[in-house]
Order: C-alpha cells, then sequence, then structure tokens
C-alpha cells in the first residue's frame, strides 16, 4: 500500500465536466467567470479552482508548503492544471464526436480492480475482508489528501482515454509479411547460442559411503527421494529435492559444470536409474536421471515461426501508438484554432507535436 500513489495516476482530476461536439468555427469570447473557451466547451474558473484546491489538500495531506503565488514553482502548477483542464476538454469532445462513452460501471469496475492490486492481504494470508480493504483504501485516500470522488473522476479520465486510444487504433494490423521484414531486418536480435549437451538429475551428498548405500537402499525399496535428500543432502540443492540440471559445458544459461566422476554417471545412467554411491571431492553422491540426455545444440537464429507472434505484438503497439500520436497532433492543431484563455490565464508557448500516450 504505501507505493500507491494516486495523485500522479489521476495528474490533476477535478470534476469530469460534459462536454458538447467540438466546432471548426473561431473561438467565441471568454466569459468572465471562465478561464478559457476550447471549441464549444468553456472551462469555468470554479473547475481550475477545484483543480487548485485538490492540488493543495495534497500537499496539506503530506506536510509539505503550498507553492506561494508569483513564484516560479507556483507559475509552473498553475499552468500545469490550465493544460491539464483543457485537454480533459478537447479528450471530451474528440470522445463525443466519435461515440465514446464511459459508463459509472466501468468506473466502479476499474475501482474495484485498483482496490484489489493494492488494498490485499499478501499471499499466504487470510483473504482481507471488504472491509478491510476499504479501510485500507480510505485510509490512503486521507494520506494523499484526496477524496473517493477525486479518485473515480481521475479513473473516468483515464479510461475515457483508453477507450479514445482503442477506437482510434481499432484498425491497426500487422501481416505476417511485415513481421517477416522486420525479422530479416533485426536478424542480430534473434540469435541464440549453441547448448552444450545437458541432462536434468537429482542427487543426494552425503559425507561417508555408509550412508550413501543405506540412503540407495532404501531409495531402491521405494522411498520418497525428496524426503531423503531434505533430511540427508549437504549440498544447496537439498530445498529443490536434490534437483540439478548437468552439462558438459560451462555456459551463461548452463553453468553448472560438474567434477569429472559425477559427470560421468549422471550422463551414462539411463533415464530414471539410480546410481549406487558416487565418490567425489565432496563427498558421496546418490544421483537419478530423470530425463534423457539433451543433444547439444548448435549456434544460429531463432526460427522466424517461433518469434513471429512476440514481433507482431511489438510492431502492433507501436503502429498504434504512432497511430494516435499523429490523430492527437491533428485535433491539437484545429483546437489550438477554436481555443481562447481569459486574460492572466494563457499557457506558455508550447508546440502542439507532442507524444500521447494511453
Amino acid at each position: 500500500m504505501k507505493h500507491l500513489r494516486l495523485v500522479p495516476i489521476l495528474a490533476f482530476v477535478a470534476v469530469f465536466a460534459a462536454a458538447c461536439g467540438s466546432s471548426d468555427s473561431a473561438p467565441k469570447s471568454v466569459p468572465s467567470d471562465a478561464i478559457a473557451v476550447v471549441g464549444s466547451d468553456t472551462i469555468s474558473k470554479d473547475e481550475y479552482n477545484q483543480v487548485l484546491n485538490q492540488a493543495k489538500r495534497s500537499y496539506a495531506a503530506q506536510k509539505k508548503p503550498f507553492p506561494k503565488a508569483g513564484t516560479q514553482v507556483y507559475g509552473a502548477l498553475r499552468a500545469q492544471v490550465i493544460k491539464f483542464l483543457v485537454e480533459r476538454s478537447e479528450y471530451s469532445q474528440k470522445a463525443k464526436d466519435l461515440g465514446v462513452k464511459v459508463t459509472d460501471k466501468d468506473v466502479e469496475d476499474r475501482l474495484s480492480q485498483v482496490k484489489q492490486q493494492y488494498f490485499v492481504n499478501p499471499p499466504g494470508q487470510k483473504p482481507a475482508s471488504k472491509s478491510q480493504i476499504d479501510q485500507r483504501y480510505n485510509a490512503q485516500l486521507k494520506a494523499q489528501g484526496l477524496t473517493d470522488q477525486d479518485v473515480k473522476d481521475g479513473i473516468r479520465a483515464q479510461l475515457l482515454r483508453e477507450k479514445l486510444y482503442n477506437e482510434v487504433t481499432k484498425d491497426v494490423k500487422v501481416s505476417d509479411d511485415d513481421a517477416k521484414k522486420y525479422y530479416d531486418d533485426h536478424k542480430q536480435q534473434y540469435q541464440q547460442p549453441g547448448q552444450p549437451e545437458s541432462r536434468t538429475v537429482r542427487h543426494i551428498l552425503v559425507k561417508n559411503e555408509a550412508l550413501a548405500l543405506s540412503i540407495y537402499n532404501q531409495l531402491k525399496q521405494g522411498g520418497d527421494f525428496t524426503k531423503l535428500a531434505r533430511k540427508y543432502s549437504i549440498d544447496p540443492s537439498k530445498s529443490s529435492g536434490g534437483l540439478l540440471t548437468v552439462c558438459k559445458e560451462k555456459t551463461v544459461s548452463c553453468p553448472l559444470k560438474t567434477v569429472a566422476p559425477f559427470e560421468k554417471t549422471a550422463f551414462a545412467l539411463k533415464t530414471h536409474e539410480i546410481s549406487k554411491p558416487v565418490h567425489t571431492q565432496f563427498g558421496w553422491h546418490v544421483i537419478q536421471a530423470l530425463a534423457p540426455v539433451k543433444a547439444a545444440t548448435k549456434s544460429g537464429s531463432v526460427p522466424f515461426d517461433q518469434v513471429k507472434p512476440a514481433i507482431k505484438q511489438q510492431l502492433v503497439q507501436q503502429k498504434k501508438q504512432d497511430e494516435m500520436t499523429s490523430w492527437w497532433n491533428d485535433q491539437k492543431k484545429k483546437f489550438a484554432k477554436t481555443t481562447a484563455y481569459q486574460t492572466g490565464y494563457e499557457p506558455p508557448a508550447t508546440s502542439t507535436t507532442q507524444n500521447t500516450t494511453t
């Protein structure tokens, strides 16, 4: 819970205002009780004050002094609030144009997911009750100076952007040919090193031969290998029942190359066969082969069919991001022609060609 930060998630969230469709006409004059006119929407000073007051509550909850009016920090915060309100209005208007809606149920479902992600008990503990989860959630709201409505409004804005993104990018597709071209152009990314001969085994290591023989006899009579390994083995692998993957050569992906007597026995056993005690410099081993010997492989390219799904997913995400960025930059340019600010609320000059994500 201590890692949950609702303020960054919500940016600066106030009441999510309903908006009418956008217009391509010149902006009308800004009313005295408003800070801006964006397309066909008017952003009131009350909305501006609501967001600013929310920021003040958050500062107070964190025991931080709120920036003083006239300072550079206050100016930056003020500009951020105005930018947030303008973009919220723009997104709202475009959502209506495209028939994109967020229902109360959508918001409640997402809030439930947030609560289940951050406010439940850790694995292995008794599940937290709904009352406990709600208490923790409310305590976190208080700690950050937020209200439940603040969170819901933030979720609504987030969902609206997600749905707009999905609507704008719904026709983006990547063909097998696109994926193959990417694979051919980036083959260095899909190289796999050669692998030495290897085998999965398990073993029990003890200090003396007599104990090793006793364990061997117990295993031959049906004893539980895992239980005996955990009880007697002095090797760190005892926690996993003695499980090891041994290799004939040491590599990054197969770092375990055992001493010669162990290796010779491990690779000579039939699958599931248990060895008689094997002596090495570490003590006495009882070894069981769990799988056939895995043949060595040569280095080379990972076959295209193995990586095609991952490549297509990567390319789809990139094409969607590019599509959304291009679309949003076009919308920002159009809105710039139909946006006017109240004197004293003009934002610093910025470029309209900025990246946009969901």
